[in-house]
């Protein structure tokens, strides 16, 4: 039986209109109670699927399909039962759930529950095939890139790319050298990348400001010190050439060509010089692409959701209910899904005291395009 998760459906405009053209309307797609999610994505057929990182809420499942106004465990609880002595066998603690163009939901598990050190076998993708809800493909990250301090945050494929396809994963270490992992989906050999690069990591310094307070470590009883979140979202351009990433703690967007990032005979120091700045977008937790060629990231000391296109960043919505995006997705139905999860309301920010007030949202606005799908 699939454990459930209490969840309401609903599509409900809010937010202002611009007084010289029509806002974007905010919508709101879902509300949940227990458990903080995290990521979201929206499959070409339109299933929507959530997970929830073991972070201290203490999910039932890391995985789950909205479905019916309540989130079901997916594919299955037994699956959902985190073993770490079986740790390539169940799903641990997921940070991403991505659907492919191949009608399958990729799911990107950490291994690592409160950000520890990776379990043995427990960095992975697994693959479940949306026609039969089973899995099909799992591939275990070795310590060639899944370092001590990795974690595994979101992830963009190419199945165009050599015999099946290839993924492309940020890590976002609190602890250790950010980077990018390259994936070939068909060996499942993997390589890492600019690790420890400028662009993969922190910038020096940054102290991002919510609701009018500096965002920092504050551990009940401790002194406050800088959150610092390397290489975190990931978005990829609609002709699958050039790779878009930023971290977490920064305002800035990089991106660098594909077809440079996959060549190993290229060593990091010739691959930086390709990497491109494409200047201050806010700062972002997770990215999403369309098929019109834009980018999007959410700009979480805003409230706000901020568009790249023509070389230009502009301010597609702000609403006060967007309270920390943290993953976007487009669907097929031309809408951006997000995550707003008040992810920097926890504990571990305000001195021990959980300031995050439930339910928790799925929101969604309309950008009349689709999602970029290479197949």
């Amino acid at each position: 039986m699939k454990t459930l998760l209490l969840a309401t459906l609903m599509v409900a405009p809010f937010g202002a209109m611009a007084a010289d053209a029509p806002a974007p309307v905010v919508e709101r797609v879902a509300t949940f109670r227990g458990p903080m999610p995290t990521g979201v994505t929206v499959s070409p057929g339109g299933r929507i699927f959530v997970n929830f990182p073991q972070w201290g809420d203490k999910p039932a499942f890391t995985v789950g399909e909205l479905k019916d106004g309540k989130v079901a465990a997916y594919p299955s609880q037994a699956l959902n039962d985190a073993d770490p002595a079986h740790a390539t066998a169940t799903l641990i603690s997921v940070q991403s759930v991505v659907a492919d163009a191949a009608n399958r939901l990729w799911i990107l598990d950490t291994g690592a529950p409160g950000f520890t050190a990776p379990i043995p076998g427990g960095a992975k993708l697994v693959a479940v095939d949306l026609a039969t809800d089973k899995v099909v493909k799992t591939i275990v990250l070795d310590q060639d890139v899944v370092l001590p301090t990795t974690y595994v945050n979101d992830v963009r494929f190419d199945l165009r790319v050599g015999k099946a396809g290839v993924a492309y994963i940020t890590d976002s270490s609190i602890k250790g050298p950010g980077g990018l992992i390259v994936v070939d989906l068909d060996s499942g050999h993997a390589i890492r990348r600019l690790s420890g690069h400028p662009s993969t990591s922190p910038d020096k310094g940054f102290v991002p400001v919510i609701e009018g307070k500096p965002l920092m470590s504050r551990p009940a009883g401790g002194k406050p010190t800088p959150w610092l979140v390397a290489s975190d979202g990931i978005a990829i351009s609609a002709d699958g050439s050039t790779l878009y990433y930023c971290a977490l703690s920064s305002r800035h967007l990089f991106s660098v060509p594909t077809a440079l990032l996959r060549d190993e005979t290229i060593p990091d120091a010739e691959l930086a010089r390709s990497i491109v700045d494409l200047g201050m977008k806010g700062a972002s937790d997770g990215l999403a692409e369309d098929d019109a060629g834009r980018i999007y990231g959410g700009d979480y000391e805003h409230n706000a959701i901020r568009r790249y296109a023509g070389g230009k960043w502009d301010t597609l919505v702000t609403d006060p209910r967007i309270l920390w995006p943290d993953t976007l997705s487009v669907g097929t139905d031309g809408y951006l899904y997000f995550t707003a999860n008040q992810l920097y309301r926890q504990a571990g920010f305000h001195e021990g005291n959980d300031e995050r007030k439930q339910p928790y949202e799925l929101l969604r606005v309309k950008i009349g395009a689709g999602p970029v799908l290479l197949k």
